[in-house]
């Protein structure tokens, strides 16, 4: 086949997954819609339903009532004729009634809110696999629209290099936001709604019948509170919201406070320079590295300080860890030995690598360590 062909195949794949890419962008509108509307739904068939065994508990309370009053009006005809009986045996056939309409309507009700749920998890799955496949279109899309000819030549420059390496670490926080979103929308959700249902229950218990069961209850909705409190973190630490809206600095102050108070390991923040907002790729590397360092430190430091520095240039940043722990041989770690892997800074050095940086070393027996490592700002990279 000539050039101009596979050009003219090239181009109208490219047209053709264009018009796919927008009719999956609109189903995934409609499935979005849906899925608020089976929301509002639940949320108010489940508001009814509380409201609903609110009711039923009342009027099983006043069935007993009526019962208790049938039975002393029949047993007393002294006191009571029979119109008085007739009276508490109407009242009491009438509350009976009652009980067993609101009975019905709770068992509909629950069943409504069963099968919403059901509704939502479906639908969930449905919009997750549309937005896998808008995902994977806009991927080949990518690939189908750039210029082949050129790959080689952008892997060979060393500024494109970086710019390669800020677009890894990109897909990967893209991946970890993802996991994020469904650790919010799915596990934390429910476990939210778990609580609200508890705390209805234990609203419906009477001191007196049902003390040890509203113990029970009030421990599981401790245990699911913390759990949620978990899944947060877990949220907080797979993607910081604080990076995007805030940038690097302040949330690396936050992570600097939080480690303090959770390692009980002294910490110190230094800023030099100016503060100023990086490429999103580049805030994203600098954190990671910054939360390995960090991460070492409280594995294998047995350090009591700990400091951060970071300077901040127009052509550069540089991040300066150190500890007052028990330190170890540079050159062992220098050899790509498994000891080097299990302290995580292999990983730390081909990070940097792919940033075109550079990662220093200095440590010995019982003197601690300090990490430096500096990453050019190319010009490409503040553009972006």
């Amino acid at each position: 086949m000539s050039v101009d062909a596979i050009d003219r195949v090239i181009k109208n794949a490219i047209d053709v997954m264009e018009n796919s890419k927008y009719q999956l962008f609109e189903i995934c509108e409609s499935v979005r819609a849906e899925r608020e509307a089976l929301n509002n739904e639940l949320q108010q068939v489940i508001d009814e339903t509380a409201k609903t065994i609110d009711t039923v508990d009342r009027f099983e309370v006043e069935y007993r009532r009526s019962r208790v009053r049938l039975t002393e009006v029949s047993r007393d005809f002294k006191r009571f004729n029979e119109e008085d009986i007739r009276m508490a045996y109407e009242a009491a056939t009438q509350l009976q009634a009652q009980l067993a309409i609101y009975r019905e309507k709770e068992l509909h009700l629950k069943l409504r809110r069963d099968d919403l749920q059901k509704r939502l998890k479906s639908v969930d799955k449905q919009l997750e696999r549309a937005e896998t496949l808008v995902s994977q279109l806009n991927v080949v899309l990518e690939y189908l629209a750039g210029d082949l000819n050129q790959v080689t030549r952008l892997l060979e420059s060393a500024k494109n290099r970086q710019l390669l390496g800020l677009k890894i670490i990109l897909a990967q926080e893209e991946e970890r936001k993802r996991i994020a979103r469904e650790i919010h929308d799915g596990l934390a959700q429910t476990m939210a709604n778990v609580v609200l249902r508890t705390e209805i229950m234990e609203r419906m218990m009477t001191k007196q019948a049902y003390s040890a069961v509203r113990e029970e209850l009030y421990d599981l909705k401790g245990q699911v509170r913390g759990g949620i409190e978990e899944v947060r973190k877990i949220i907080f630490n797979l993607r910081p919201m604080a990076l995007d809206d805030l940038g690097l600095v302040p949330t690396l102050r936050k992570f600097v406070q939080d480690y303090e108070e959770k390692s009980k390991i002294r910490t110190k923040f230094e800023l030099i320079g100016k503060d100023m907002r990086l490429p999103s790729g580049m805030e994203v590397a600098v954190y990671r590295l910054v939360q390995e360092a960090f991460s070492n430190v409280v594995k294998h430091a047995q350090a009591s300080h700990v400091t951060l520095e970071i300077t901040m240039q127009q052509q550069m940043v540089k991040i300066v860890v150190a500890d007052n722990g028990v330190g170890f041989i540079v050159d062992h770690i220098d050899k790509r030995s498994e000891r080097a892997n299990r302290y995580g800074l292999m990983g730390m050095r081909e990070r940097v690598d792919l940033l075109e940086g550079r990662m220093d070393i200095e440590s010995s027996v019982g003197a601690g360590t300090k990490l430096s490592m500096v990453i050019p700002i190319k010009a490409e990279s503040k553009e972006e």
